[in-house]
């Protein structure tokens, strides 16, 4: 909830749902108490930046990633720390583990350290609500669920369908996937849409599961070949797994992408530093971490939000060599 809220369900203004706030005494006392009803209703907490109680440059954000030894998210935080920085903000990063009972340390800490948080998270909205104390929060890669928080979304569907008719267009027509989620991940369901369109059949044994990490890709994919060497192109969950991927395809001697061509998603830049260079579904990552921390700085000053249509942030294919 925002200052806007509050307006808005009290019928004033911004101005004087801030007067009632701070207990000034241009407002009657009945528009004082439907303006301290409303926010008790909405469950909103004025943030220390809007009570003046500190100045621009010591106003803090929580980014909360499961594992900065992933580039990618390396990659959303040096996104949200350039934001922070341009606005004289700070960020203080808190990587769980990807450990559920480390995330939940993070929460009960967290809302006193920050004027705002955002971040991934694996716990329920209800949750989080409850944990983070009323703060602004800016979920990233999933949709909120509770009207107070905010939530940047990746639409990487187009992405995959370029990625899909791109393999088709070269002759592919057993193309397999490395999912990095045991129950069928969004980004598995983009494949398989894409594949239907094109006309291409997928067969269940095609699609394998491992861990989001090189040597997961790696493991994947030696399985998924052991069972079907007639695969000849590949899609990955993730780049990291893609990487993983490229290096068991040497392993079997294979050429890629003569032998197997591989497409990632995510388009790191650690891709082109591998050989082949990796083509990928590419993410602005930097963009995501950015459009986080301009969110939650709207919603810590009270400024109008951005719209959802406005916090997407979609994919498109970036080919390169190993497709």
């Amino acid at each position: 909830m925002t200052i806007h809220d509050v307006a808005r369900s009290a019928g004033v203004s911004r101005q004087t749902v801030s007067r009632a706030l701070n207990d000034k005494g241009e407002i009657d006392g009945s528009t004082k108490q439907r303006v301290l009803d409303a926010v008790r209703e909405l469950g909103y907490r004025p943030s220390r930046f809007a009570r003046g109680l500190v100045r621009p440059d010591t106003t803090t954000i929580g980014l909360v990633v499961p594992d900065l030894l992933n580039p990618f998210f390396t990659e959303v935080a040096s996104g949200a720390l350039e934001a922070a920085r341009a606005r004289g903000w700070h960020v203080v990063v808190h990587d769980t583990a990807d450990d559920p009972e480390q995330e939940l340390a993070t929460l009960r800490v967290i809302g006193t350290q920050v004027d705002a948080v955002t971040g991934y998270f694996g716990r329920s909205d209800e949750d989080l609500d409850r944990l983070t104390a009323g703060i602004p929060v800016v979920l990233i890669g999933r949709e909120p669920h509770t009207p107070r928080f905010s939530g940047i979304g990746i639409d990487g569907e187009d992405g995959v369908r370029e990625a899909v008719a791109h393999l088709v267009s070269r002759g592919h027509r057993r193309i397999g996937m490395l999912d990095g989620n045991p129950a069928p991940s969004v980004r598995r369901q983009w494949f398989l849409r894409a594949a239907a369109e094109c006309g291409v059949s997928v067969h269940p044994g095609w699609i394998t599961t491992g861990a989001q990490t090189v040597e997961g890709g790696g493991a994947a994919l030696a399985a998924l070949l052991a069972a079907h060497p007639d695969v000849t192109a590949l899609f990955a969950f993730n780049d990291v797994m893609a990487i993983g991927a490229l290096r068991e395809a040497r392993r079997f001697g294979l050429r890629v992408p003569a032998d197997l061509a591989v497409i990632g998603f995510d388009g790191l830049a650690l891709g082109t530093l591998v050989e082949p260079e990796l083509s990928s579904v590419a993410i602005d990552t930097r963009a995501v971490g950015a459009l986080a921390v301009e969110q939650a700085a709207r919603l810590v000053t009270g400024a109008v939000p951005l719209e959802p249509a406005e916090l997407i942030v979609r994919a498109r294919l970036h080919l390169r060599e190993s497709a």
